[in-house]
């Protein structure tokens, strides 16, 4: 009994954190069945049209891949449509599902009994026993299994609720981002940018919104649209970056049937998607040079022109381009045109890094603090005065989706390590997230992540004095880059942690300074 109640707390502690996990469910079969005279005992549940097997005795690992559809099962179809105790006569000609599974001698079952786990009148599962000998079962009591029986189906039917209730949760959750409340900015370079929105939001202008990965621009532009005079019309966003060249103008501007090979069908292009609303161009710096005039004379003349058609069409868009590139730098290196890019930036708005804001950081905190409780279940989630002094003194490479992600990891390891189990303890409970649950960089690392974005005397001394600052500066980002590479045997994270960048940033400076094929 002292087994069965371990292992039934902890795996309502795992029902009520996330879904379990086959070895919870694993421990809760040995409880319920393990001292029975069985070869091979499994829980199934029901996975669409077939069950899946999500804990296993005396059967290999491997099963736990299959799924066994009724209709291809008859023996397990019969235990499913039995209203108790489904045994089977040692001679049945049914063939066992598990027939030649067992051992190594690919014997066949000869003792096989079932019961149907269900919610009201719902298959959700089925238990099943089965002995290489005939007879070995007969001695078990069939009100026992039947009150194992309800026990199981009674936990998969607390996991699927819970399940349903989490899924809700977090759709509330993903709806209530920073954007979506009033803050009241502790930092002046967050009452700056928010004031910037106030003032230009209820305008047609175009805005180019800059700033480092992760900073939160998407945020940014929706809180533009949701504070424009357009806010009930659509707000597109679409991926420079993500789309292939070939059919970029297309998935901008549209084009009629037949316009080129394999347009089957007229296609509405993300401008015409956006009428009357915003589109919001992600990674505009992404975009060819040899599409951007036609871009220009969309924002010229407010006019569109699908492929394969005569005939423009009006469009009444508002731009919002998006880059976490220095447009200006790809204007002078020629990646980029002068007039596209002073037609976008008619008002540039810059997304201040997280490490220039350090004030803020308590206000993001307590945001992602209730977030992660209300999705973990608990009372109250706190922050050790030492877990926030680390998160006050990191410098956040990775900005506020990094906060977002460490906070996330540090409740998980709370929890588990506070023992929280059962779901009405968890409502009473809180936890408390210390400095080692955040794993973060120690003070060493951080300094020397610092010691990198400073540069070297050294390093520099090394540079011929005929180059130009900008050739200068970028042969020293491609030397540093190169040793940090080679000091992470060529792990393009570690080497990205090392120099306190973003990976993605990381990624995006190799490919521009020809380190990497682009």
């Amino acid at each position: 009994m002292t087994e069965f109640l371990k292992a039934l707390r902890t795996l309502l502690a795992q029902l009520s954190e996330y879904e379990a996990s086959e070895a919870h469910w694993g421990d809760l079969l040995q409880a319920l069945v393990g001292d029975f005279p069985a070869d091979a005992s499994t829980l199934m549940v029901m996975d669409g049209e077939a069950l899946r097997p999500v804990a296993l005795l005396g059967l290999d690992d491997e099963v736990r891949g299959r799924r066994f559809a009724l209709q291809d099962h008859p023996r397990l179809a019969a235990i499913a449509s039995h209203a108790g105790v489904c045994r089977f006569p040692h001679d049945s000609p049914l063939p066992d599902p598990f027939d030649g599974l067992i051992d190594e001698d690919l014997s066949d079952v000869h003792d096989c009994l079932g019961v149907a786990l269900r919610d009201d009148e719902r298959l959700t599962g089925l238990l099943t026993l089965d002995a290489l000998e005939p007879g070995r079962l007969d001695g078990l009591d069939d009100d026992q299994l039947l009150s194992i029986a309800r026990l199981l189906g009674t936990c998969l039917h607390l996991a699927e609720r819970l399940r349903t209730t989490r899924t809700r949760l977090n759709e509330v959750l993903a709806q209530a981002s920073p954007s979506e409340i009033n803050w009241r900015w502790n930092s002046r370079a967050m009452r700056q940018f928010d004031r910037a929105i106030e003032l230009v939001a209820p305008t047609d202008m175009s805005v180019l919104l800059h700033g480092e990965t992760g900073v939160g621009k998407e945020l940014a532009v929706r809180a533009l649209h949701r504070r424009s005079r357009r806010h009930q019309g659509p707000l597109v966003q679409v991926n420079c970056a993500a789309l292939p060249e070939s059919l970029i103008e297309s998935e901008l501007f549209g084009h009629r049937r037949g316009a080129f090979s394999g347009a089957t069908e007229d296609r509405r292009g993300h401008f015409a998607m956006a009428d009357g609303g915003t589109l919001m161009l992600d990674e505009i710096g992404e975009l060819p040079l040899a599409l951007q005039p036609k871009l220009l004379r969309v924002l010229q003349e407010g006019e569109i022109q699908p492929l394969g058609c005569e005939t423009p069409r009006k469009v009444d868009v508002r731009v919002v381009a998006v880059t976490n590139r220095d447009l200006h730098v790809e204007v002078e290196a020629g990646r980029f045109r002068a007039d596209l890019y002073h037609r976008l930036s008619a008002f540039p708005l810059h997304v201040p890094p997280l490490r220039e804001r350090p004030e803020d950081i308590p206000l993001l905190v307590g945001h992602f603090l209730e977030v992660n409780r209300v999705r973990l279940g608990l009372h109250n989630l706190r922050l050790q005065a030492e877990a926030e002094t680390a998160l006050l003194a990191w410098r956040w490479p990775g900005n506020v989706r990094e906060l977002e992600h460490t906070l996330a990891r540090a409740a998980l390891r709370a929890l588990g390590e506070q023992g929280l189990v059962a779901t009405s303890d968890r409502r009473q409970a809180v936890a408390l997230i210390t400095r080692e649950h955040l794993d973060l960089p120690d003070d060493a690392t951080a300094s020397a992540c610092l010691d990198v974005r400073q540069g070297s005397s050294e390093s520099s001394a090394s540079l011929e004095p005929s180059l130009s600052l900008k050739e200068a500066t970028e042969a020293f980002q491609r030397r540093h880059i190169q040793a940090s590479l080679r000091d992470h045997d060529g792990n393009w994270a570690a080497a990205a942690r090392s120099l306190g960048m973003d990976p993605g940033n990381l990624h995006r400076l190799a490919r521009r300074l020809g380190l990497k094929a682009t």
